[in-house]
């Protein structure tokens, strides 16, 4: 099976690299006893970073890999799609 790659999959790698980055300054502020405040911040970066990086694998999957499997469709057909897309950015 060759690679399945996107343009957007290099911007995924970098948020999930920077999640990385703050995950592991999560676990040192722990193990220094920092203030749970502090630890909290960290660990909502941690989580908006992965969050961002599974909402755009998961529309650049729709926008691309979706369109290439449906194949032709009507205009009335399109336009539901659209709107599919559309509503998808919105979870």
């Amino acid at each position: 099976m060759p690679p399945h790659t996107h343009e957007s999959h290099p911007a995924i790698i970098k948020r999930l690299n920077r999640a990385r980055g703050h995950l592991q300054s999560v676990t040192q502020m722990i193990e220094e006893g920092r203030p749970c405040l502090d630890i909290a911040q960290q660990l909502h970066a941690v989580e908006k970073a992965i969050q961002q990086a599974k909402r755009t694998l998961v529309q650049d999957h729709i926008d691309h890999c979706l369109d290439a499997a449906i194949g032709a469709r009507t205009e009335g057909q399109q336009a539901q799609i659209e709107d599919f897309k559309a509503i998808v950015r919105y979870l």
